[in-house]
């Protein structure tokens, strides 16, 4: 006689998405973001924390999601490397910021034609990626953080032969973007906009057969895929998710300089989705969490200890670097599919046996 509360059916252990738990998860994601200024206030009152400044991360954080998410979706889904993230980012925000003081855009509308532009430029440079692949195509994609780097920089009609453009604070009904705060929620909405779009892209034809060029292309062609298209396809898609975190970067910041949109940043994007997880849209969220909230805490750290060890502080860039390839190094090593698989093992450790296995 079966015990009570036995298990006699692996339907809800084998359901696809188990539905329940996944909106759960997302009721506690949404509540989180809602609540985190309200947390961020509360411990800077109580001297925990300072306010100011990890509101300006948490900002940090939402467009590094968006543009995570944008590479995750052609390095991790479609397995095409990208290594001028950077660039892709420096088009989205020149765009936006030169249409709003050249042409008196709104900045709405500037942040349309930015993810346009972004898009065309990012399937023009992926055009060697029906001819190459893996290290090639890398190197292809460097290329072209150069080349738009180099335009940006020399281009007078564009810069007026001055490195930066200011953009005038926006208005978003009758609120002035003049604060971390208001800025908060425009940022947050967008990531989460960006989160969904693509969970929901990934679901659909489109990115099923994104991963069956990732997994063979061969066999993906033999059945019909459009490979060359797809490919292009996925540039197209990921180049307007980084148009829409470098219009979001103009918009924020006020000012965009070429400095901003360096291969530094091109590498940081691409450590955020190897320790978040390849292909995994969650996985974006984590690494971009990651890799932008624990350099802001060791800064942080550092200048708590300044009078103490002020050795530290002055050798803080340097620790920041080394903390950085650490973490690659060390999630490379004992968790190469990141903190999203990390999660996944979690959620199957509390399931019961056998189905844990």
């Amino acid at each position: 006689m079966l015990a009570p509360g036995h298990r006699v059916s692996d339907r809800p252990e084998t359901a696809v998405g188990r539905r329940p738990l996944v909106y759960l998860r997302m009721g506690l994601a949404v509540a989180l973001v809602a609540a985190a200024p309200l947390i961020l206030h509360t411990l800077g009152f109580l001297g925990l924390v300072r306010e100011a400044f990890w509101l300006t991360v948490l900002c940090q954080i939402g467009i590094a999601v968006i543009g995570a998410v944008g590479l995750n979706l052609l390095t991790g889904a479609s397995g095409q490397i990208s290594l001028g993230q950077g660039g892709f980012l420096a088009v989205g925000a020149y765009t936006s910021a030169l249409l709003v003081t050249r042409f008196g855009v709104p900045w709405p509308v500037s942040m349309v034609g930015a993810i346009l532009l972004t898009s065309a430029v990012g399937t023009f440079f992926g055009l060697p990626s029906l001819r190459l692949s893996g290290l090639y195509l890398a190197i292809a994609t460097v290329a072209s953080q150069a080349i738009i780097l180099y335009l940006v920089k020399n281009w007078d009609a564009v810069t007026h032969g001055v490195g930066s453009v200011v953009v005038p604070r926006p208005w978003l009904l009758a609120i002035r973007l003049d604060n971390d705060l208001a800025w908060y929620w425009v940022i947050a909405s967008a990531a989460a906009l960006a989160v969904v779009t693509a969970t929901n892209l990934m679901r659909t034809g489109i990115g099923r057969a994104w991963i069956a060029v990732r997994d063979q292309e061969v066999a993906a062609a033999a059945v019909g895929v459009r490979v060359g298209a797809y490919k292009l396809l996925a540039f197209a898609v990921s180049s307007a998710y980084v148009g829409l975190a470098g219009a979001l970067t103009a918009q924020y910041t006020g000012i965009v300089t070429w400095e901003r949109f360096t291969f530094d940043v091109s590498v940081l994007y691409l450590a955020m989705i190897i320790i978040g997880g390849l292909g995994s849209v969650s996985g974006s969220v984590y690494g971009a969490t990651f890799m932008i909230a624990l350099p802001a805490w060791i800064q942080q750290l550092g200048q708590s200890v300044e009078d103490t060890f002020p050795v530290i502080t002055a050798k803080l860039p340097a620790v920041q670097l080394g903390v950085f390839g650490l973490v690659i190094v060390v999630f490379l090593i004992f968790e190469p599919r990141g903190l999203a698989r990390t999660r996944q093992r979690i959620n199957v450790s509390f399931r019961p046996w056998p189905f844990r296995a």
